[in-house]
Formats: structure tokens, C-alpha cells, sequence
């Protein structure tokens, strides 16, 4: 019988074992924690649901109801006011009745249409036309300064109507675009505020004379990009929704095409939840995968109406993403917190 051969390890070398694979064990955990958390911000994905083609009949179900509630569906379905007298459009509302799928009670009893969304998209595609996407950001909308609570009550009401006849999900907050201090709240401070209340962005509107009526300077701070116009109450609705919708009478910008974005400068997580949310909020993105991630750099697949041109387009003016190179594929952007 063969003696054992025993091995002598010394304790030093043994420690320095030891100390390797911790290492490697925290670098395995560290990147599948960093896997994870990307995953569940890129499953939290902005917008909200809208239900565009059910629309309330007013005056049953005739010929002419039915023709007014197909207008109010086109504008809901396009974004755009025009849509609803559109003469490119005009056959779908002549034959109305041809696109209804059910009549069913709505949510406080009156009776409601519901169309055949499939159907009305292709007719509008057909014709020329785009359409917007389903799920739309939902608005925090911030009244400055606040109105006495009889007035506000009625701005409340007449925002909501105008919200829903152009298809946006919105909300009146009792929030406040100053700080403590008196000083202005920067666009990130208000989208943080914003996500707190389930908000994807912010829509900001100034009035001086204590009531609805008057002129209101506005502003949409969305993760991409702030945009200011002046009007009225609702045109702050008006306004917020042509910032949103797509190009209209283009079949470029109708195609959903993939793109491929690179994003450098990421240092951690809450610098990676910021640039998701900025392109998961750009006009015609549709889905958004991580195609991978090395140092500071993730690269994302988008599937976005209009391609690598309208991503082009939309972060034109952004103040965090700032495009590098000319290459089309991948696009590479600088992020700056």
C-alpha cells in the first residue's frame, strides 16, 4: 500500500486564495444585482393607458352620433384637433357605422361606442396619416400661483374635458414650482416630484390674474426636453399634446423602425433610471431593451416611429444627452447629470 502524498499550502497563500474568490464572488454578485436592477427599471415603463375608442353617443345611436363620435375618436386617435374635420379622414367618418365593434353603458350610465381600433388605425395609415401611440404619458399638471378653491375646482374640470378630447392622461396637483426659498425648481427636481405622484412629466402654467380666465405661460418638462408657449387654460392641454404627437402625413415617421442607442457617461443606477426614462419618453419609442452594458456605457435597442431620424429629432435640445460622432448605428450620446 502506496503512502498519501500530502500537500503543504501556507497559510499566506491560503488567505490570498481566500481574498481572490471573495473578490470574484463580489464582482459575480455586484454584476448580477446591477443586471437586476436594470431589469426592473426597464420594466417600469412610462405612460399610460388610454381608451380611445370608446367615446360617449349623444343623441343615441344614429347616423349623426355616430359620425361625431367617430371625429372625436380620430382627433383622440391622431392627437390632432384637425383630425376631426380632416378631409383626407372624411370616409371614416362617413362610414362610422361600419367601424363599430359594441354600444355598452359607460362608467356613469350614458351610453358609449366602441370602435373597431384595428380597423380605424388602418384607415387612418391608409390615408396618410399617424397615429399615437395608446399608452401616453400621464401629466402632473401645476397651477402658479394656486387658485382660490371654487376657481380651481372649475379649471380642474375644464383641463380635464380638454385632456380628455385630445386623449392625454392628466391630473391637477396642489404642488408648487418654488422651493422653500422662493427659488425656481429645476426640470429634474419636478419630474422627481413628478414620479412620486406617478406623474411622467410635468406640465407648469403661470397666471397673475388669480382666476382661470386670462393668458397662461406655459411649460412641459418631460425627461427629454422643457418647452414654453403662452394661452389659454386649455391651450396648455393644446400645446402639450402637439409637443407629443408625432409628424403628421409622413409614412417615414408612421414606420416603426429599430434603433440602437449608446449611452456613455452612466456611473451608476439612478444615472441609468434617468436616461431609460428619458428614452422611454421620446414620441414613437414603443419597446426598450438593454442590448448590453460595459464601465459607464449601456446600449439600448428602441423600437421607435420614425427610426433613428426621429430620435435624432427629439434629442435635439436635450440638456443631458448630447449626441457624439456622426455614426447612425449605433447613435452614441454623452449623458450629463
Amino acid at each position: 500500500m502506496g503512502a498519501g502524498v500530502i500537500f503543504y499550502i501556507p497559510p499566506a497563500a491560503l488567505a490570498r486564495r481566500a481574498n481572490q474568490m471573495a473578490k470574484r464572488l463580489l464582482a459575480f454578485l455586484t454584476s448580477f444585482a446591477w443586471l437586476a436592477s436594470l431589469l426592473y427599471v426597464q420594466a417600469a415603463s412610462a405612460g399610460r393607458p388610454v381608451r380611445v375608442y370608446e367615446v360617449d353617443l349623444r343623441g343615441g345611436q344614429s347616423p349623426a352620433s355616430l359620425q361625431e363620435a367617430m371625429r372625436q375618436a380620430l382627433v383622440r386617435a391622431t392627437g390632432r384637433k384637425e383630425s376631426a374635420t380632416d378631409p383626407t379622414l372624411a370616409s371614416i367618418v362617413t362610414d362610422a357605422s361600419t367601424y363599430v365593434k359594441a354600444y355598452t353603458p359607460g362608467p356613469h350610465g350614458q351610453s358609449q361606442v366602441i370602435f373597431d381600433g384595428v380597423a380605424v388605425e388602418r384607415a387612418i395609415t391608409a390615408a396618410g396619416r399617424s397615429v399615437w401611440e395608446k399608452d401616453r404619458p400621464f401629466t402632473l399638471i401645476v397651477l402658479y400661483p394656486a387658485l382660490p378653491r371654487a376657481t380651481e375646482d372649475s379649471a380642474r374640470a375644464e383641463l380635464e374635458q380638454a385632456a380628455i378630447a385630445r386623449g392625454l392622461p392628466v391630473t391637477l396637483v396642489p404642488l408648487s414650482p418654488i422651493d422653500a426659498n422662493g427659488n425656481e425648481l429645476s426640470r429634474d427636481a419636478l419630474l422627481q416630484m413628478a414620479q412620486r405622484y406617478g406623474g411622467d412629466e410635468v406640465l407648469v402654467g403661470r397666471g397673475d390674474t388669480g382666476s382661470a380666465n386670462g393668458q397662461w405661460q406655459w411649460t412641459l418638462h418631460t425627461a427629454y426636453s422643457s418647452e414654453s408657449w403662452s394661452g389659454s387654460l386649455v391651450g396648455g392641454i393644446d400645446g402639450t399634446v402637439d409637443n407629443l404627437v408625432p409628424a403628421s402625413g409622413s409614412s417615414l415617421a408612421q414606420t416603426e423602425l429599430p434603433a440602437r442607442v449608446q449611452v456613455d457617461g452612466i456611473a451608476g443606477l439612478s444615472d441609468y433610471a434617468a436616461v431609460t426614462r428619458a428614452l422611454e419618453a421620446l414620441p414613437g419609442v414603443r419597446k426598450s431593451n438593454v442590448a448590453g452594458a460595459s464601465g459607464g456605457s449601456v446600449t439600448f435597442d428602441l423600437s421607435v416611429r420614425g427610426g433613428a431620424d426621429a430620435i435624432i429629432r427629439a434629442l435635439g435640445n436635450s440638456g443631458h444627452l448630447t449626441r457624439a460622432g456622426s455614426s447612425a448605428a449605433p447613435l452614441v450620446y454623452q449623458y450629463r447629470p
